[in-house]
């Protein structure tokens, strides 16, 4: 009988160390091209592209420095990029989660007539791609009513363009975001809501007092996938956004590839916004997969 049982550890065990060992090789074909463009971001142009054919790519050896980084402060104004992509970002993500949260909560826990088309309209607005309804957003943006600040006096205008809030108010209200709340709004029973109703609590009280602090998972996937389109934008600002000073990160790629291209430069300014979308990732990723389990399985 021990023997069967120590036969039965010995094979877990094996089963176990394989499984550990396909993963981490998975893992490592997924971080490839991060470790070459880590890698790559501190050896200059010419030993890239001579160490491109071999495993000295994914190494750092050779002429190693910090000249690439110096280089791309040198080139464009990666701090005010930085500090434009960190505000929109921010409040794409802060806004977005009050906004879309609320709509979800009225969508699952709310009865009211009318519910299931706006929910399926919400929905159906997801198979329209942004690059089709692009060119109207920029006609109807730059006829909006605006307030400007010019020798002292507030005024009136018209006209978003050249501004920050033509970068954050467009992407708040997010369908996919509506959805994912409602889907896992409506895995917490309802009794909680009965009960706090008996006690007198009102609708928002309910959602800022229950159902917000049950539904922390949920909330980490919609910032996780809010940030990532947030922090990538490049088309939209592309358009709207002429001034420098209000250019986001992914914009300030293009000066890298107007004469010559310096690969090193390239790859420092990639490492440095990509750094960000990392730790955001990494400090969400287990509200995130629970989240997915809980609301996108039973959904």
């Amino acid at each position: 009988m021990s023997t069967d049982l120590r036969g039965e550890k010995q094979l877990r065990r094996r089963r176990r160390i394989w499984s550990y060992t396909a993963m981490a090789a998975l893992a490592a074909f997924f971080l490839f091209p991060l470790v070459f463009m880590f890698v790559s971001s501190l050896k200059p142009d010419g030993q890239i592209l001579s160490d491109v054919s071999s495993v000295r790519a994914f190494l750092p050896v050779g002429d190693i420095s910090l000249d690439n980084y110096t280089g791309v402060f040198d080139r464009v104004p990666v701090a005010r990029f930085m500090f434009n992509s960190v505000l929109v970002t921010v409040l794409v993500v802060g806004l977005g989660l009050i906004v879309n949260s609320m709509a979800g909560f009225a969508l699952s826990r709310l009865k009211w007539r009318g519910r299931g088309l706006v929910l399926a309209l919400v929905i159906a607005t997801l198979i329209v791609p942004f690059e089709t309804i692009a060119v109207p957003m920029v006609y109807w943006v730059s006829k909006l009513p605006t307030l400007v600040w010019e020798d002292g006096l507030l005024k009136y205008d018209f006209g978003w363009l050249n501004s920050y809030h033509v970068q954050i108010v467009p992407f708040i209200a997010n369908a996919f975001s509506i959805f994912l709340f409602t889907q896992y709004f409506s895995t917490i029973p309802k009794s909680l809501d009965e009960a706090a109703r008996i006690d007198g609590a009102g609708w928002f009280t309910i959602y800022r007092r229950i159902i917000v602090p049950l539904a922390g998972p949920a909330f980490a996937t919609v910032a996780i996938l809010t940030f990532l389109p947030a922090w990538n934008q490049y088309l939209w600002p592309l358009m709207v956004v002429q001034q420098e000073e209000l250019r986001p990160v992914m914009v300030g790629m293009q000066y890298f590839f107007q004469l010559n291209t310096a690969w090193g430069e390239v790859m420092a300014y990639t490492s440095l916004i990509t750094l960000p979308v990392l730790v955001v990732f990494l400090s969400f990723q287990r509200a995130f997969v629970s989240s997915v389990a809980a609301s996108g399985v039973k959904g």
